[in-house]
């Protein structure tokens, strides 16, 4: 059969009426393109026109058809690997529903919900799953709080009838309680609970609330404990630096242990080097005095130092820490004016912040023993307790000085003779309290040598008029101690008036130097 032509009958362009060319039901002015019937019915022109209309409408939907999504319109579905990812792709849908089904029925109505959100599948070309995703990270949404703010009003409930809300509601008191939670320390981990509406009950936000607080204590006592100089005979790792600086200078050759270990300090063992410092030679074993940084162990010695017009002022300034360095300093200041007026004490090397090297009082590793650990003769004590009676003479008038610890724990007994240690608490008679620490010392040794079975010894009262000069007459210790505070007091009215530290008490010229 021959083809048969088709075309549509154009209008005549002929002179008509303005009406007739400007009428919305008029036949187009257009002329379309003539054809045969084959081409018409033909399939590939039918998909060749469908593309063009496409790409001219949604060019991006053409150009995001060519990529890796895939779509059950655009893919050649006789290919093998397209219809197994379109298969999985159903199966995940189904095994994600299933999940949600799963999570509806284990959390119901329960307080606190859980979510199976890690098991799910997800892919580039799930258009669901992609649409319910949010990055919080880059919004500026907080999934704990509302949208908008909700105010609870004066009179305490919102609502009307069987719809009221009370503040005490369970519902809003648990997720107040969840958005509190982001007052918490940082390092107190309370999970990630963005997409779950969590509400938790105040019982269980209190005990979280006190957990979390008990955890930050906790972690302040572990990083103050790394702090400590001394702890268990061990050192900080400040103080280990400090030790191995003066070991890397030639100063100590090494050292060897712990030696002593008491409420305030460590005493450490220790070879002296070849390299002298300060125009003093080492010697050949040191003692090394190591205070201890704890805090609580300097709670009751503050009044040995806020009192001693040498660091008060220095005492106001610091911070407590720093108040540890000034109590080794202040030992090297007693020692050295103990060491300038012969008294037997260790010889000071060095003082670095709060490390304190010392000569070591003994021999070959091995301290001298304390004079209430050695058992003498009685001519030995008879000779120990002159020469301590001498000693606290001379620490009283010659250097100015009152041990105020005084007692058989802090003297040892080496080469024959009493050397006195720890002097870090010593303070100057015009003390506040420096006659009331003189007092307590002379008792301690009169107690100790009264009992050592020295006949001569003198009683604490006695012993005080002997070393201070003064002649207080009282019969009994009450009326004694009595006096003592007046002078105190009287000697702390005259600094106040005239700001100069000069001892006002009286006394009966210098007082005797007794000796064997």
């Amino acid at each position: 059969m021959d083809s048969v032509g088709v075309a549509a009958a154009a209008p005549d362009a002929g002179p008509g009426p303005a009406w007739q060319s400007k009428c919305p039901w008029g036949a187009p002015s257009t002329t379309s393109i003539s054809c045969s019937l084959a081409d018409v019915m033909s399939e590939q022109l039918a998909k060749e026109l469908q593309l063009e209309e496409e790409n001219a409408a949604f060019p991006e939907v053409v150009a995001a058809a060519e990529g890796p999504y895939i779509t059950g319109e655009n893919v050649d579905t006789s290919s093998d690997l397209m219809l197994a990812q379109m298969l999985q792709m159903e199966f995940d849908r189904e095994y994600d529903a299933q999940l949600r089904r799963e999570e509806k029925k284990i959390n119901g109505d329960s307080k606190v919900s859980i979510s199976f959100e890690n098991y799910r599948k997800v892919h580039p070309y799930d258009s669901d799953s992609s649409e319910d995703e949010v990055d919080w990270q880059d919004t500026r949404h907080d999934p704990y709080r509302a949208d908008k703010p909700t105010t609870t009003p004066r009179r305490g409930f919102i609502g009307k009838g069987k719809d009221i809300t009370t503040k005490h509601d369970e519902v809003v008191c648990g997720r107040k309680n969840t958005a509190r939670m982001e007052n918490f320390a940082p390092e107190f981990q309370v999970g990630d609970g963005i997409g779950m509406d969590l509400k938790l009950s105040n019982q269980v936000f209190n005990a979280l609330k006190q957990h979390a607080y008990s955890e930050e204590r906790r972690s302040a006592r572990l990083h103050e404990k790394k702090e400590h100089s001394t702890a268990e005979k061990a050192v900080d790792p400040k103080t280990r630096l400090l030790l191995y600086k003066m070991v890397n200078s030639g100063m100590l050759e090494t050292i060897t242990g712990c030696i002593s270990t008491g409420k305030e300090s460590v005493v450490f063992h220790a070879y002296g080097g070849n390299s002298a410092t300060e125009d003093k030679v080492i010697p050949a074993e040191c003692a090394i005095k190591v205070f201890k940084t704890t805090l609580n162990e300097f709670k009751n010695r503050d009044k040995y130092i806020k009192d001693d017009y040498r660091f008060k002022d220095r005492f106001s300034k610091l911070n407590p820490r720093k108040i540890i360095r000034m109590w080794a300093e202040k030992e090297m200041h007693n020692l050295t004016r103990m060491q300038n007026a012969g008294i037997p004490c260790p010889q000071v090397v060095i003082l670095k912040k709060h490390i304190l090297v010392m000569s070591f009082i003994g021999q070959d590793q091995v301290p001298a023993p304390k004079l209430k650990d050695v058992t003498l003769s009685s001519e030995d004590m008879k000779k120990a307790y002159y020469q301590i009676l001498n000693m606290m003479q001379q620490l009283y008038r010659e250097c100015n000085l009152v041990h105020a610890d005084l007692s058989e724990y802090n003297m040892l007994w080496h080469d024959g003779k009493v050397w006195l240690i720890d002097v870090s608490q010593s303070v100057e008679p015009t003390h506040p309290h420096g006659l009331e620490f003189l007092f307590r010392d002379c008792r301690n040794v009169s107690q100790f040598f009264q009992k050592g079975g020295v006949a001569d010894a003198l009683n604490e009262r006695e012993l005080f008029n002997a070393v201070s000069g003064l002649n207080i007459t009282a019969d009994n210790e009450v009326d004694f101690q009595a006096e003592i505070e007046a002078l105190e007091k009287m000697n702390e009215d005259h600094v106040q008036n005239h700001g100069k530290k000069l001892s006002t008490f009286s006394s009966d010229g210098d007082p005797p130097i007794y000796d064997e």
